[in-house]
């Protein structure tokens, strides 16, 4: 999949390609996989266009609100031959005209309180005073199916406050799974399945590593094989 990316803003990195392998895993126990998908703060349009990719019966939506990303993400749906209907009001704000059966998101998750990058565009991008995780969240609910399924990544510091507001928006969360460094440190990003009125226990997947003897582990050199991007850099 070749991707456009800006010369001078947020790129997609590895976050992106594991929670991308993670969806994709856990749909697995579907047969038919199909209706509307959103992708919430699209970027250049990666983690929608890659499960679009693989499951052909999904209509993608995204949502993104900066300019430089909008165009984007339509450029890069439309080089990769896939559909794609493009909201472009900021989330939370945004009457969308439709539910959907999946929403997806890389979201802006480091801490506020955090010293930010100077570049505007990074800023949101990264930073969930941006989009806060209960308006996050609170929202998702409020536009998916009954059922509705959602996957999203972020900062595993903040875990406590994932479980809380998933709960208190009745969620459940279906699956997680940690992603270290490598096996002498600690987490740094979570990956979750929400659903939505669901009752099922939690299912705590295997601890994805992402570097042994400073080279990558088999697991993440089979998740790069899986997404197959390609990036260039341009100016927007």
């Amino acid at each position: 999949m070749l991707l456009y990316q800006p010369q001078d803003g947020y790129c997609y990195n590895s976050d992106t390609h594991f929670l991308y392998n993670f969806i994709i895993e856990n749909l697995k126990i579907f047969k038919n996989i199909q209706g509307e998908l959103l992708d919430i703060g699209s970027g250049s349009g990666i983690l929608g266009l890659l499960v679009c990719r693989d499951n052909e019966k999904l209509q993608l939506n995204q949502c993104e609100i900066q300019e430089k990303f909008q165009k984007l993400s339509s450029l890069n749906a439309k080089n990769n031959k896939i559909n794609n209907n493009l909201y472009t009001e900021d989330f939370n704000e945004c009457s969308f005209d439709k539910k959907f059966d999946y929403c997806v998101s890389n979201p802006p998750f480091y801490h506020g309180n955090v010293v930010k990058s100077l570049n505007e565009n990074i800023k949101i991008a990264r930073y969930n005073d941006s989009l806060p995780l209960e308006i996050f969240i609170k929202k998702t609910y409020d536009i998916l199916t009954t059922n509705g399924k959602f996957f999203f990544c972020y900062d595993v510091k903040q875990i406590n406050d994932i479980i809380y507001m998933l709960n208190k928006y009745r969620f459940n969360i279906e699956a997680m799974q940690f992603v270290y460094p490598n096996i002498n440190k600690d987490a740094t990003l979570i990956l979750v399945y929400a659903r939505k009125n669901s009752k099922s226990m939690t299912k705590v997947l295997p601890p994805l590593i992402v570097f042994e003897n400073e080279n990558f582990t088999k697991q993440v050199d089979e998740i790069y094989k899986k997404t197959s991007t390609h990036s260039i850099k341009v100016e927007i």
